[in-house]
């Protein structure tokens, strides 16, 4: 259970008029008197948020095989590909390309600013992936993703285990080279880095922990030390540096140093991912499962 105390900013709402759940705030990162608010539902199972330069946040419906787009000046939500791929994790690149992690052939796909989709990475070391799942794109322009396995009913290829095991790879700028760059995790799922591109976060659902590398130079990572003993299915960071993770729990909320500082429920069995979106950057928006909903922030998101 998530421990109280008398320093937590608390407030109450009533989630869809029958769960009642509680936000905790150490910092006050959230706006006064934040609620979560619904912004969208009716969907199968909703994930990999991510904005836009305009804050306008897409995410993907992965059984439906759709990537949809909140408008963060209208609210409304329209579709933005109705043959995604059965993409998961999404990001921006650099030139405005949206990257994804397109788990229908376990690739990774890249939509540009006409909606037209190419594929990066059909493979690695000549056999498939197991099934790309979240990514970054660094400022360079390098793309870090993981590769967990997670069986789906709509695959038609050989269900088992391509790859020798579940990594974390980078993808360099421009696409030339693929290589594994952290090879010791469980199942990492997952992922974001520091503006600064000094530092990336990985979270490990499979063990139950989240750690943090040093960046180097050529991409490669290093320096692996243990950030949080809570594995996490997405990952967002704020302008302060605070670290959002994912999962039962809703959305939770640790400081540069790991201490937790809040938590958000959502009221759903299973809260996937987190990104700040709106043209502030100040709507914390979230992925749970049938749903998306939208926190407003005293913070902004890192950029």
């Amino acid at each position: 259970m998530q421990k109280t105390s008398p320093l937590f900013l608390a407030c109450s709402f009533l989630f869809l008029g029958v769960v009642q759940a509680q936000i905790t705030d150490l910092r006050s990162l959230l706006a006064p008197g934040a609620t979560v608010e619904l912004l969208g539902d009716g969907y199968k199972f909703t994930e990999g948020p991510t904005p836009d330069k305009n804050g306008n946040v897409y995410f993907t419906d992965q059984p439906n095989n759709t990537i949809l787009r909140w408008d963060a000046t209208s609210g409304e939500i329209s579709t933005f590909a109705a043959a995604s791929g059965r993409s998961n994790g999404l990001y921006f690149d650099k030139k405005g390309n949206l990257v994804a992690c397109a788990d229908m052939d376990n690739q990774l796909w890249s939509w540009d600013k006409n909606g037209k989709p190419t594929t990066l990475i059909e493979n690695y070391d000549n056999k498939l992936l197991n099934g790309p799942n979240d990514l970054w794109v660094d400022k360079k322009g390098g793309i870090y993703f993981t590769d967990p396995l997670y069986k789906r009913d709509y695959w038609i290829r050989d269900p088992a285990m391509q790859q020798d095991g579940q990594h974390v790879y980078y993808l360099s700028p421009g696409g030339k080279t693929l290589t594994r760059v952290a090879e010791d995790l469980k199942q990492p799922n997952g992922i974001v880095g520091t503006t600064n591109g000094k530092s990336l976060y990985v979270a490990d659902i499979g063990d139950r922990k989240t750690y943090v590398y040093d960046i180097q130079k050529d991409g490669s990572l290093a320096n692996k030390k243990l950030f949080v003993e809570m594995g996490s299915d997405g990952m967002t960071l704020d302008s302060q540096g605070n670290v959002y993770l994912t999962g039962r729990s809703g959305v939770m909320i640790y400081d540069k140093s790991g201490a937790e500082i809040g938590n958000i429920p959502t009221g759903k069995g299973w809260t996937a991912n987190v990104c700040f979106g709106g043209k502030d950057r100040k709507t914390l928006f979230i992925t749970a499962m049938d749903a998306v909903y939208g926190v407003k922030m005293n913070v902004p998101g890192a950029k």
